[in-house]
């Protein structure tokens, strides 16, 4: 079974999937079925071999679900963000509840295959659950279907689905592979585990690496084409359950049995509840508050519950790690989106950038199984499981640190956070000489301002009030001309000024108060020509500009070089070149004449491109990998040690459940508390620090037992306590 290669060495294909589906809900058909159930069957064998030829459909069904999950999940955030149009805080918080999500629902499916419908019929019923979702929602990622309402409700509902189908079959889907194998054949059953988690990382890090590219290369309905981005892993869920079900007549299938994790939880609520009923002086106290159950539940029973409760009470602050993270697919993916992708001979969709966690994995595993732990061991350094946990703690936490400083680079460029009665205001001379420029009681634009002089920064301007009508003075060539413009507050403006028909005039025209998101870059143009003209910028992008100054809407533009556009007029058609217009750069364009057969145009950057390369997360991501081959696959076998084999089930709940409070916490962060970016990555530093020290003085008094020790031992105490009541009884009826 699952147990069996939990008990064996860690391979080297163990992502964080590991902290999944390591071990299972698995009391059901742990032990042979009763009844007439056919589980015995002879399943033909892949080549002569002692493989049985079903665990190939088991293991592209489990390649094609978790390229499905991987590949949707990695553009979630961006979806959110640029399709809903809701902020960063929103995003972060409805994805990581969606997370949350599915790692409540693998509670459910493992009650439904363990108490009603068996492993077999779980997985068809709820990866038929899952199809729905993945359809729902890409459809709900058209844009021409319906209003945004509509795109919300299809999109909410389809991840619901998929949250509960995706939690659902986790736990059974190993477990059912594992039921393929014939008792003898434990060797083979445990390198069907190695090529199962070989499946997991080769689904998830095709599907992180490829999803990006369908939303951000290919362009449906005119923008990112999200529903394609959908739509392929729908699609490849749908292979899943048809190559699972192809399978069906060569399955061993085992009957439900019960499920050991309702037993526990009874058997809990049952001690607490005789407790508070016993509350009197004169009841004997019991040694352990779970003896209370010893009316109902078996000795056996309560003693196994014991060793769970004590790992168990070691998850309490795990929860931690995971909060962190998860926010790989949420803020780190959210800080890509600010950050220069170009890598040369190709440039990175933020998005993308989720891939190298699975592909460290792979790479980290075998170098620390191999290399690194020996290493330590030669050293005569006792790095027990519990050591190596906090230092995967500690290495999620500096990852944190280091995004943090990353972020605090990247708001070097960003446009200045404005507060009520403040705006920001820059003069654009396009005339032919020098301008000074007054604005009624400010003390702004002390030198004259040059012949299209690019603005160096904004300048603030202090309003009186919501909106403000000031009076803005020109000098220009001995003549002074005033014009007035209201101006409100929290906005961006550049006074534009020009000579039109012999006279100086102006413009007061409204900025970009942000940042383009997703890294694109905008463009604006301002027509200096007297005449109307109508712009090409590439196949896809038309814009038509009023003539004499007249400026144009902004237009979010990918990132690239624009040098075949056309500029069309009155007189002709004529070539436009633009040059780079770069990552998340905002660019003000001034067509200014034609001569030479070609469109002359001056270019100001408004707000500046991103300067911090993309390659700046590859530490982080180093870290928080190298963290998790620590805390999750170490404290799986640990925890997976310390539990007797009947309750491996129990923790692997308990160890779902970690990661799922880990992902509301961030949600409820997201939400309650927004804060700037690089203070939230702080915060999470420090309370993963300070959940470090808790846990590792609860591990320093955690004693390591050998469940198969502590269960001999109750069974002496069991035979001890009988003996001294067959003792009073006797002296009872003496008497």
């Amino acid at each position: 079974m699952v147990g069996d290669k939990a008990r064996g060495e860690m391979n080297a294909f163990q992502r964080n999937e590991s902290k999944e589906t390591l071990f299972n809900f698995m009391s059901a058909g742990d032990d042979p079925p009763k009844g007439d159930f056919p589980l015995r069957k002879k399943s033909p064998k892949l080549c002569g071999s002692n493989y049985p030829l079903s665990i190939a459909f088991i293991v592209v069904n489990e390649f094609c679900e978790r390229f499905s999950y991987y590949g949707m999940r990695a553009v979630l955030t961006l979806y959110f963000l640029s399709f809903f149009h809701w902020d960063e805080n929103l995003s972060t918080a409805v994805y990581h509840a969606f997370s949350a999500l599915c790692y409540f629902t693998p509670v459910i499916g493992a009650i439904m295959a363990d108490s009603w419908l068996g492993k077999y019929k779980t997985i068809i019923y709820l990866s038929i659950v899952y199809v729905v979702g993945h359809l729902i929602k890409s459809v709900g990622a058209i844009p021409s279907l319906g209003n945004q309402a509509v795109h919300v409700v299809l999109s909410m509902v389809g991840l619901f689905l998929i949250a509960l189908g995706t939690g659902g079959i986790k736990p059974c889907v190993s477990a059912f592979g594992g039921d393929q194998f014939e008792e003898e054949h434990t060797s083979e059953r445990s390198k069907f585990f190695s090529i199962f988690y070989l499946s997991i990382n080769a689904g998830s890090l095709i599907s992180t690496f490829v999803t990006p590219v369908l939303r951000g290369d290919v362009k449906c309905f005119g923008e990112d084409c999200y529903a394609l981005a959908f739509g392929v892993p729908a699609a490849l869920m749908v292979l899943a359950l048809v190559v699972f079900i192809a399978g069906s007549g060569l399955y061993r299938k085992t009957p439900p049995q019960g499920n050991v994790l309702l037993e526990v939880c009874k058997c809990i609520g049952f001690a607490i509840k005789n407790r508070l009923k016993n509350r009197s002086r004169e009841i004997p106290k019991r040694d352990h508050w779970l003896d209370w159950a010893s009316e109902k539940y078996s000795k056996q029973l309560i003693g196994e519950v014991k060793m769970v409760t004590r790992v168990l009470f070691l998850f309490i602050p795990l929860p931690m790690f995971w909060a962190l993270f998860d926010q790989q697919g949420s803020r780190w993916t959210l800080q890509a989106t600010k950050m220069n992708a170009d890598f040369g001979i190709y440039v990175l969709q933020p998005d993308q950038m989720q891939f190298l966690n699975p592909l460290l994995i792979l790479v980290f595993i075998p170098i620390f199984d191999l290399g690194l732990y020996p290493l330590i061991d030669m050293c005569k350094f006792n790095f027990t499981p519990i050591r190596k946990m906090a230092t995967g703690m500690i290495l999620a936490g500096l990852a944190f640190g280091l995004a943090a400083i990353i972020e605090i680079k990247i708001n070097e460029t960003d446009m200045p956070r404005l507060v009520p009665e403040e705006s920001l205001i820059r003069v654009l001379n396009l005339a032919k000489n020098p301008v000074q420029v007054t604005i009624q009681e400010k003390d702004l634009f002390q030198q004259p301002v040059e012949t299209f002089q690019n603005p160096a920064e904004y300048s603030k301007l202090i309003l009186n009030g919501e909106q403000q009508s000031l009076r803005f003075t020109l000098q220009h060539q001995g003549l002074t001309l005033a014009f007035n413009y209201t101006v409100k507050e929290k906005s961006v403006y550049s006074l534009i000024v020009f000579e039109a028909e012999g006279s100086l005039s102006s413009r007061l025209i409204t900025d970009l108060e942000a940042k383009p998101e997703n890294g694109l870059a905008a463009v604006r143009f301002i027509n200096g020509l007297s005449q109307d003209v109508n712009l090409t910028i590439d196949s896809r992008k038309f814009i038509a500009v009023q003539k004499n100054y007249s400026p144009s809407e902004y237009s979010l533009l990918e990132r690239d070089i624009y040098n075949n556009g056309k500029c069309i007029t009155e007189t002709g058609e004529f070539p436009l070149e633009l040059g780079l217009l770069d990552f998340g750069a905002s660019y003000t364009i001034v067509i200014t004449n034609i001569s030479g057969g070609a469109v002359k145009t001056w270019k100001s950057e408004d707000i500046k491109a991103n300067n911090v390369h993309m390659a700046w997360q590859l530490p982080q991501y180093l870290l928080i990998s190298a963290g998790e081959v620590m805390f999750s696959i170490t404290g799986l076998a640990f925890s997976y040690s310390q539990s007797p084999a009947s309750m491996k089930s129990v923790l692997q709940a308990g160890w779902l459940l970690t990661v799922a409070v880990g992902n509301t916490f961030v949600l409820i962060v997201a939400e309650a508390a927004p804060m700037a970016q690089w203070a939230e990555f702080v915060l999470f530093t420090v309370l993963l620090f300070a959940v470090c020290i808790i846990f590792s003085i609860m591990g320093y008094f955690y004693v390591s037992v050998d469940p198969e020790d502590l269960e001999e031992k109750e069974e002496k105490r069991e035979t001890s306590s009988r003996g001294n009541m067959i003792g009073l009884v006797t002296q009872k009826t003496k008497l």
